[in-house]
């Protein structure tokens, strides 16, 4: 059954209107009238309770309504008294066709068809009867049209998104604003229009925001939850929301696995700015919270570590620029230096040496050699497990707020809690460029040598610049070219009175790895040892891997190490699916198998002849050297955050080493690989090469050196 809708604006012609009634009648829909006469004037058309005079709504609503709409032209005052009766509402949400019986009704015939937009609105009986029989023609086209126009028009979402702020009508906006409601291109279409709709405050408008927003993820239109956050914020005055509302889109943003450039732009300068504001009143508390807020923004971990580039690779002083330009980002490295020299090393007696850190990955091998040297007596702070350190090196926003000149009472607890230690050390070793290098630099640092290791993680966060330079006296580098990179991210460590750096390898044992191979034939075994980060970018390998089979399908991949976390990010999961996919096919061919974690590498390796570093980052490769001392053929990616650089895995390693594509990792595997006796004639040259350079006994006199000064 179709429902119709009359609306006069007039009283209507009783001849005219029974005529109508039955037409419509007998074309199968049942009619409801509503308009500007009395009831009196329709007796015996219709039932009592199909029939609403608009005269009799308008009374209800009290003398002093009807007053006001009597001024009011017939159109007008017809719609006036329409639009807040629920009765109305009600039919016209109902109706398929909604009919002006004449010229005044049609205004109101048009407002109501913007809330309706499944119903045809029509301008006499004529053109209602053809609506009519078209729905009867063509059910299944109209089933589908009235579905898809299911949500009001852009017009009508403004117009209740005003009511519903000046009302509080909460209930209607949530429905309104559902996910359903935002899987539709119109409703999505009509919020969006909605957020940005002039004369809504400020405080609505981003509260609005932010609902849509919720919904359209939730609706499935990521892009839109970004965008609608974006577009109020551009609305909205008040800086501070308007800077709270750019996060909030950068953060949905990310989260979908995405980064928008300008967008992230605009938040963090936003952030910036309030940050500055704030500086320029002392208020460092604030000014800490909004500098965190633009830190979280830029060196969020999907940009930087769980994709395979990174805004910052690309180009560190364009990247940071916003940043160098801002007061509250130079006060964090403004020097302030320390009050007396580094005292030299001590004679007569031993040094003593102080290893502070949060993670001793790289540790062991320097902790064995000092803790069994003679003129070394040592001490090892792990700052996440002291109880006194613990609760302030996880406190980032106290850090921040100290460095920016605040937070006294924090000096004063880190004052308390380092000085025994510092009047102890003579030299300080600080690893890991975070949160105990952020700490230790601090305080001023007395008489003790502060040196501090970097690995190229800290080069893509936040964490140096809370770091005082002017309070270290050796920055420690694994490589030349992660160097070259620290100095364009950190331009205070090429100015004086700053920290010296030095390039030092990681302190690896690798002679356990020289062992005879294993198998029956280790020639077409690829090894990638180490996949727990997306920066190790297992599918490049695999793409290697397919190149080589389709010349010969004795090729396979060994992978050793444990996988890395999908839940890290949305960046990481999406990647995290592309490569189970890819494993999924190759696994079931018999190409890959994956020995996961192991704590007996060096036996692991013993099968592999092919050793490859497929990452897109890193600061030296551990994994790639120690395949290379097993013997195995070494394949190193040229890779892509470094590769503009001057200097790379090209000055790292010897240069037949590296490859730039796929493609021309394939070729260096076949033409090495033809036989066992080829094989070994360009591997083994290569281990002596690696055991000779980065072998403990030869890097560990580098650490001497750079620790113990000029003792033996």
């Amino acid at each position: 059954m179709t429902h119709v809708l009359l609306i006069a604006g007039t009283a209507p012609t009783h001849s005219m209107l029974k005529a109508a009634v039955a037409q419509l009648r007998a074309a199968g829909a049942t009619v409801r009238l509503a308009g500007l006469f009395d009831r009196e004037a329709v007796d015996g058309v219709l039932d009592a309770a199909d029939v609403r005079p608009l005269t009799e709504a308008a009374a209800e609503r009290g003398n002093a309504f009807v007053k006001r709409v009597a001024k009011l032209p017939p159109p007008r005052r017809a719609w006036a008294i329409a639009e807040r009766d629920p009765w109305v509402r009600r039919q016209a949400r109902r109706a398929q066709v909604l009919v002006a019986l004449d010229a005044p009704g049609v205004y109101p015939v048009w407002r109501l068809a913007q809330d309706n937009r499944r119903a045809d609105a029509v301008y006499g009986v004529a053109p209602a009867l053809r609506a009519l029989q078209a729905r009867g023609e063509r059910p299944v086209h109209y089933a589908l049209r009235d579905a898809v126009r299911a949500v009001p028009s852009p017009a009508a979402t403004l117009r209740s998104t005003r009511r519903g702020v000046r009302h509080g009508a909460g209930a209607v906006l949530r429905r309104a604003t559902s996910p359903a409601v935002m899987r539709t291109s119109i409703g999505a279409k009509a919020w969006r229009t909605a957020v940005v709709a002039p004369r809504v405050p400020d405080a609505a408008r981003a509260k609005l925001a932010r609902r849509v927003s919720v919904s359209m993820t939730k609706g499935g239109r990521k892009a839109g939850a970004t965008m609608v956050l974006d577009q109020a914020a551009d609305r909205i005055a008040n800086r501070k929301l308007s800077a709270a509302l750019l996060a909030d889109a950068v953060r949905a943003d990310l989260a979908r696995g995405h980064d928008d450039p300008k967008v992230r732009a605009k938040a963090v300068g936003a952030a910036l700015h309030l940050a500055d504001q704030r500086l320029k009143k002392k208020d460092f508390k604030a000014a800490a919270d909004h500098l965190s807020t633009a830190f979280a923004l830029a060196f969020d971990r999907g940009l930087h570590f769980d994709g395979v580039s990174s805004p910052m690779a690309k180009d560190p002083d364009g990247y940071l620029a916003v940043f160098r330009e801002s007061a509250a980002f130079k006060a964090l490295s403004a020097p302030r230096g320390r009050a007396l020299p580094a005292a030299p090393a001590p004679a007569g007696r031993p040094l003593r040496l102080l290893i502070a850190y949060p993670n001793s990955r790289f540790l062991r091998a320097i902790r064995d050699r000092y803790e069994n040297h003679p003129d070394v007596e040592i001490r090892c702070l792990d700052v996440n497990e002291d109880e006194t350190l613990r609760p302030l090196v996880r406190n980032t926003k106290r850090i921040t707020e100290h460095a920016l000149g605040g937070q006294p009472e924090f000096r004063a607890q880190v004052e308390e809690a380092l000085r025994p230690h510092l009047d102890w050390a003579d030299t300080v070793f600080v690893d890991w460029c975070t949160n105990a290098a952020a700490l230790f630099t601090a305080v001023d640092p007395g008489t003790a040598r502060v040196v501090v290791r970097l690995h190229s993680f800290e080069a893509f966060s936040y964490w140096p610049h809370l770091v005082d330079f002017t309070r270290v006296d050796d920055l420690v580098l694994v490589s030349d070219h992660l160097r070259e990179l620290t100095e364009k991210v950190l331009p205070q460590l090429r100015g004086p009175g700053t920290a010296t750096t030095h390039v030092v390898a990681n302190a690896m044992d690798l002679a356990p790895f020289q062992r005879d191979k294993s198998g029956d034939d280790p020639r077409f075994v690829l090894g990638l040892v180490g996949v727990n980060s997306v920066a190790k970018d297992p599918r490049w390998a695999l793409e290697v891997l397919r190149l080589l089979r389709a010349k010969d399908e004795r090729y396979r991949l060994v992978i050793i190490g444990e996988g890395f976390d999908p839940k890290a990010s949305a960046a990481a999961r999406a990647y995290h699916s592309l490569l189970e996919r890819d494993l999924a096919e190759l696994e079931a061919a018999g190409a890959v198998r994956r020995v996961g974690q192991t704590d007996d590498v060096p036996s692991a390796l013993t099968e592999i002849g092919v050793v490859l570093s497929s990452s897109v980052r890193e600061s030296f490769h551990c994994g790639l050297v120690e395949g290379t001392v097993s013997g195995a053929l070494p394949v190193v990616r040229d890779w892509p955050f470094f590769a503009a650089l001057e200097h790379g895995p090209r000055t790292l390693f010897p240069a037949d080493w590296v490859v730039s594509t796929p493609e021309e990792a394939a070729e260096r595997i076949l033409a090495h690989t033809g036989s066992e006796e080829i094989r070994r004639a360009v591997a083994e040259p290569a281990a002596k090469h690696a055991l000779a350079l980065w072998d403990w006994s030869a890097v560990g006199l580098d650490f001497d050196r750079l620790l113990l000064g000029d003792r033996d």
